[in-house]
């Protein structure tokens, strides 16, 4: 039998805001999310500033009108109930309208969420998830869309899960020195003069790639690799496994789906050296086969490059704290809602520029004005 929740009073409330905590509630049930106002799209001060307060009106927006996804989120950072009549003893940041709408309400949680139970998940936690989701067939879809704030473990071998975890700043140090030494043999090479375009049909009327070129060609290279990131975001990491396949659920979920099942586990937000390499090295043969040597070489290093950038940048848009107004503070709000609403919409992470023309961009909230 469960345990009756904790009741709060007022003035533990607001003894505990003082001490830095963030407790928030909605009508009378009340969340302490102390370990999320970090990690909170719209920024930590924003929450800092209702700590203390009913957020019911907030979730409701504007600025944002919270998914049903957000919601469920909150429940994990359920701690008890504010005792009968307390929840109208302090201050509040929402109008006198929404809390005459709220006392009037039953105290009951939104029906569009679900409280998060691991005990009765539809697979167990205290195991590797890895080969058990392939068992989940036609409801692994709105399972794995349905996020939740705890790590997760892939492989029963230790040196297996190891393998697929990174720390963020592995990538940079791995793949910096790559870029800085690559661009420097591509420099050094056009400047020999001996790289040409289109010898293979006349070497009369031949075009001599000069070394001044070389930014342009790494800056080429840079905004494939915004085109490929796109595409094998929405193409290969958003594809819908068959319910029938094991195999590919469990693929699914390996490569991407375990992202969007615990998208804050931060050893899992860039992607390991050893299988990035492997991807790696085959856009490089690819290139090599389609362009001259060099020429190739150069765009490689340029979509390179466009791959460190964009790892930093989604790292950052999940545990960065962007200042409100800016170029990040925008795409972190977008890429976060790709997250908790519009899983088939927001395929850009490092510029939303494809998702105008492939037209997966997420809409713009709008809210009526009151009389």
């Amino acid at each position: 039998m469960a345990a009756a929740p904790r009741s709060f009073s007022a003035a533990e409330v607001r003894a505990r805001c003082a001490q830095g905590a963030c407790l928030v509630r909605c009508r009378r049930r009340l969340y302490d999310l102390s370990g999320f106002v970090r990690l909170h799209p719209g920024g930590e001060q924003l929450l800092r500033r209702r700590a203390g307060t009913d957020v019911s009106a907030a979730l409701e927006g504007p600025p944002h009108r919270h998914s049903a996804n957000a919601r469920r989120w909150l429940e994990q950072y359920y701690v008890g109930e504010m005792e009968p009549g307390e929840e109208q003893s302090y201050p509040e940041l929402v109008d006198d309208k929404a809390v005459d709408s709220a006392a009037q309400t039953p105290t009951q949680m939104d029906p569009r969420c679900k409280t998060v139970d691991v005990e009765k998940d539809l697979v167990d936690w205290e195991k590797p998830l890895l080969w058990q989701v392939g068992y989940l067939g036609e409801k692994y879809d709105e399972w794995v869309h349905q996020p939740v704030d705890r790590p997760i473990r892939l492989f029963h071998s230790d040196f297996l899960e190891s393998l697929s975890k990174t720390a963020w700043y592995v990538v940079f140090i791995v793949w910096a020195p790559v870029v800085l030494y690559l661009s420097w043999v591509s420099y050094t090479s056009l400047a020999q003069g001996n790289t040409r375009l289109f010898t293979s049909f006349t070497t009369e009327y031949s075009i001599p790639v000069h070394k001044y070129y070389f930014p342009f060609i790494f800056l080429l290279g840079m905004f494939l690799w915004s085109l490929l990131e796109y595409l094998i975001h929405r193409f290969v990491f958003h594809m819908k496994p068959p319910a029938s396949n094991y195999y590919l659920i469990t693929l699914h979920f390996l490569l991407h789906g375990q992202h969007h099942k615990s998208p804050f586990d931060s050893s899992r937000l860039v992607f390991p050296p050893v299988p990035a390499s492997l991807v790696i090295g085959f856009f490089y043969g690819v290139l090599q086969l389609l362009l001259p040597e060099v020429l190739g070489l150069s765009v490689f290093v340029g979509g390179l490059c466009g791959y460190v950038v964009y790892d930093m940048m989604h790292y950052y848009l999940h545990y960065g704290s962007p200042k409100k107004g800016t170029y990040l503070y925008g795409l972190k709000a977008y890429h976060v809602k790709h997250h908790f609403e519009y899983q088939k919409s927001g395929f850009g992470i490092s510029t939303r520029f494809w998702d105008h023309p492939f037209r997966t961009l997420i809409p713009e909230e709008t809210f009526e004005k009151e009389d």
